[in-house]
């Protein structure tokens, strides 16, 4: 489709605009001059000086008396040769704006076929404009780096899509061979029916929990609400008194340092963040671990941290357990998908918190997120 001209035709009527005006200005301060200086022909006043003609030999040699621009008049006739020349000026302007507005004009178009090319497929590319650091390269350089956030979200949504069809797609396995197994089973008995529904009940819960975090990871990542006022530490202490039956029951150690703090965000998405930093504390310790939970409020910051014992974490594995469908542990029936951490993640940056994470020496994770006021 072949791009219209409106623009390229509105700048070349601009530059004839500003040349037409410029030149009618210019015509009008001359004569307005012409009409406002003293005639220094003059003598002193009340001198009267004869105006002598000054002859003009025709073509015949008859001698001709040239037009008197001795006094303050201004000819009508001295303008027609610069008005004409305006008149003519009119084409040679629009003619001139045309070609200057099509070399301005030429990075956008140059940009808009690029980008006309650019697809899911090949979102890879880039415009790459070159040229001096102007508003054109300016632009591009901005186009193309959100080419790139958007190549890398694209990214992570597929992937995203796969560990999801992939996590989805044992649990539905399950279920088909527990219901095919007493139709083929010509000895099934009640006691193996029941078993077997059990065991789809088990899967059924699991597989409402898997979408339960998925819909609660989407929510989190489109939040850009302002929130209401809370304390950070009555939404810890709730979550920390939830789980003191699990806490004994596992053998672990709480060590909690909580001060007021107070903040601004969704207190349901932010109970979710603690909770599943809890229960990632919990589930990936060791019996008689530890895990240390301090709440308080910095340079205007709410600032929360858990930090657990347990199993050794490489260094550069860190970044990947917050990565959807991501463990230290992959195990089919513990409950667990791998989205905890990336549910956190997600809520972080919904709030604009600061989320940072790092190994401990011994075993184990610290994550520490920094609210804003």
């Amino acid at each position: 489709m072949r791009p219209s001209n409106r623009l390229r035709w509105r700048l070349t009527l601009l530059y004839c605009l500003v040349t037409v005006v410029s030149g009618a200005v210019l015509l009008i301060i001359v004569a307005s001059l012409n009409g406002a200086l003293p005639d220094r022909s003059a003598g002193p006043p009340g001198a009267a000086i004869p105006a002598r003609p000054v002859p003009v030999f025709g073509r015949a040699g008859v001698a001709d008396e040239a037009p008197d621009l001795s006094g303050d008049t201004f000819p009508d006739e001295m303008l027609i040769v610069p008005g004409i020349a305006l008149l003519l000026m009119v084409p040679l302007s629009l003619g001139f704006g045309w070609l200057i507005a099509g070399r301005m004009l030429r990075p956008i178009r140059t940009m808009s076929g690029s980008l006309q090319r650019i697809s899911g497929r090949n979102v890879h590319e880039r415009l790459a404009l070159t040229g001096p650091r102007d508003e054109f390269k300016h632009l591009a350089d901005t186009i193309d780096g959100l080419l790139g956030r958007l190549e890398v979200a694209l990214d992570g949504h597929k992937r995203f899509v796969a560990n999801a069809a992939h996590e989805l797609r044992t649990p539905l396995a399950v279920e088909h061979a527990l219901l095919e197994e007493p139709l083929i089973d010509p000895d099934a008995t009640a006691a193996s029916y029941r078993a077997n529904f059990e065991q789809l009940l088990a899967i059924n819960r699991h597989r409402g929990a898997l979408l339960e975090s998925l819909l609660t990871l989407a929510g989190s990542e489109s939040a850009r609400d302002e929130g209401e006022p809370l304390d950070l530490d009555e939404v810890v202490t709730t979550a920390l008194a939830e789980r003191s039956a699990e806490l004994q029951r596992h053998g672990l150690r709480l060590e909690p340092v909580i001060r007021p703090a107070m903040m601004v965000g969704d207190r349901m998405l932010l109970a979710r963040l603690v909770a599943n930093l809890l229960d990632n504390a919990i589930h990936y310790n060791e019996p008689g671990g530890a895990i240390e939970v301090n709440v308080r409020r910095i340079d205007g910051h709410a600032r929360l941290i858990v930090s657990n014992t347990g199993a050794v974490v490489p260094p550069e594995q860190v970044e990947r357990l917050f990565e959807p469908f991501q463990r230290m542990r992959r195990v089919a029936d513990d409950g667990h998908h791998g989205l905890g951490l990336s549910i956190v993640r997600a809520i972080a940056v919904a709030h604009a918190a600061h989320l940072t994470a790092q190994a401990r020496p011994g075993g184990g994770l610290t994550v520490e997120v920094h609210f804003p006021t």
